[in-house]
């Protein structure tokens, strides 16, 4: 593609240094914006970094400045709250800015968990049973659902709040980690039929016309009979636990049939939520080859190494390419016929 003039809208904390020589880039916090504005420089594009707390009008300031033709948007929360993220697009929509990623609408139907399992259900695609408690409220077991379910909450991605004690097998222990949610992370808490069975990830490229890369799987090669095997907090993102437990992820062992059968799940998922840009499709499969649809997450992580960036190297998009991909799927989407 022909070279862009791109801002980069990234956390304040996460604005990687101009020289990254003697740091070790693959453990650094900001490693995935690195790789982005790194290959996009590599690539031509001009690309001008804004860290970003809670001040909208410096976004409006150096889009005057700079004149981007894109916003490449690395923003998952806003003032450090997680659910504002998507006020920042609906911000650059309102500029007639164009950016990259998911658009307002579908960040909000995939961040409610359990909003986006009533519309995969209207739509007939199988999610597992589930039900929500409130801030201040104790759980009531529905009769439809029974023991172990997961409990997580409503809104926070990227596993944040669950550990091996999410999975209850009782009403004490459900209503000790309902209790924990509301407490600890602020948020209502959504309890799930949990399903036992392979962790499985679908990359979802596109806007009308979809791209789906290949699934990948979780594996749990080390992990002990009496643990859970779930992407908790700590399987995601602690090398030392992944190391001890031998979890790795790499692209899933499937039959053509079920591949395809998911592949074909994913996207309607990505419609259903009226997804845009780029996601990740979460799902587990079960050993009577069900296939259950636990969320959506509408602009995951974009780091070069990723399972997002692998499967789409697989799919035959080299990490560069992926890049200009997405660049040009923002240029292309237009928030008011979409």
């Amino acid at each position: 593609m022909k070279t862009k003039r791109i801002l980069a809208l990234v956390h304040d904390h996460l604005v990687p240094p101009a020289d990254t020589t003697g740091v070790d880039v693959v453990t650094a916090e900001w490693k995935m914006e690195h790789d982005v504005i790194a290959t996009l420089r590599e690539r031509g594009h001009e690309v001008e970094v804004l860290g970003l707390l809670d001040d909208l009008s410096s976004i409006r300031r150096a889009i005057e400045r700079f004149t981007p033709d894109i916003v490449f948007n690395l923003m998952e929360a806003f003032a450090n709250v997680t659910t504002f993220d998507q006020n920042v697009v609906s911000h650059l929509e309102l500029m007639r800015m164009p950016y990259t990623g998911c658009n307002p609408r579908g960040m909000i139907l995939a961040r409610d968990k359990a909003l986006s399992k009533k519309l995969l259900t209207y739509h007939r695609i199988r999610v597992p049973g589930f039900f929500v408690v409130r801030r201040g409220m104790r759980p009531r077991l529905p009769k439809r659902l029974g023991f172990p379910l997961i409990v997580k909450s409503l809104f926070f991605e990227a596993s944040v709040g669950i550990s091996q004690a999410s999975v209850v097998e009782n009403e004490e222990q459900l209503v000790k980690r309902v209790q924990f949610v509301h407490d600890h992370l602020g948020t209502a808490a959504i309890v799930e039929q949990f399903i036992d069975g392979r962790e499985l990830y679908v990359g979802v490229l596109g806007n009308e016309r979809l791209q789906v890369f290949p699934v990948w799987e979780m594996s749990f090669s080390k992990m002990p009979d009496n643990r859970w095997r779930i992407a908790t907090e700590r399987v995601k993102w602690s090398d030392k636990y992944q190391k001890t437990h031998g979890i790795a992820t790499d692209r899933a062992a499937l039959p053509d049939a079920i591949a395809d059968r998911i592949a074909h799940v994913a996207k309607r998922v990505y419609r259903a939520l009226d997804l845009n840009g780029y996601a990740r499709i979460d799902l587990r499969l079960d050993e009577r080859g069900e296939v259950f649809v636990l969320e959506a997450n509408p602009n995951p992580n974009l780091a070069y190494g990723e399972d997002f960036a692998e499967s789409g190297g697989v799919a035959g998009l080299s990490y560069d390419r992926l890049l200009d991909r997405i660049v040009a799927l923002g240029l292309q989407w237009d928030p008011e016929r979409g």
